[in-house]
């Protein structure tokens, strides 16, 4: 049987892995589970530590997000979220209908995902972005944790996010789904 490879951006190429080949790993003990990576179309991606103001903003929505949530939908914090056989991600903060298990969520029913980015804001706005629009996300935050500025992306598809606003630390960051939520990066 021949690995699935990838092609590297320096020509070379990598042995390619499925979600079903990671979790594998992970249950031998090859990969421990508190090893911090996202799986992004076969490639192990390798995520960096959360600094402070990372933390900071990530609570403050959660605690926000938390208290707004009606019964009928579920939050999840780091919630490992398997988009493809070969792709997995763990948004920081996600909205899906409660009843949905974990391992069946896709992206079509994620309401929202929101990225708090210090040091991966390319990587969140590009391609992570697009593989969120592809798979049917139905609204993505890039919170820019540095500049206090957040991207909020509606209208997925194959080709990208038919919308992309950007509000500033002094405006009101709200989401339909919650009436009763609003922050201002601002005042975290």
């Amino acid at each position: 049987m021949r690995a699935n490879v990838t092609r590297a951006a320096e020509g070379f190429d990598r042995r390619s892995f499925t979600v079903v080949e990671i979790l594998r790993m992970q249950d031998a003990g090859i990969v421990s589970e508190d090893e911090n990576f996202e799986l992004i179309e076969g490639e192990i991606v390798p995520m960096q530590a959360k600094t402070h103001i990372h933390e900071l903003i990530k609570s403050a929505l959660t605690i926000g997000l938390a208290r707004a949530l009606p019964d009928r939908l579920w939050l999840g914090v780091e919630s490992t979220i398997y988009l493809s056989a070969d792709t997995f991600v763990e948004p920081d903060l996600v909205i899906y209908p409660k009843g949905i298990k974990l391992e069946d969520v896709k992206g079509s029913d994620i309401l929202l995902a929101i990225e708090v980015a210090a040091t991966s804001l390319a990587y969140d706005r590009g391609l992570k972005a697009r593989l969120y629009a592809r798979h049917g996300v139905n609204e993505l935050w890039v919170i820019d944790a540095e500049r206090q500025r957040t991207f909020i992306h509606s209208g997925p598809g194959p080709a990208g996010w038919r919308t992309i606003v950007e509000r500033g630390r002094e405006e009101a960051l709200t989401f339909a789904a919650l009436p009763g939520f609003s922050v201002q990066l601002g005042s975290i």
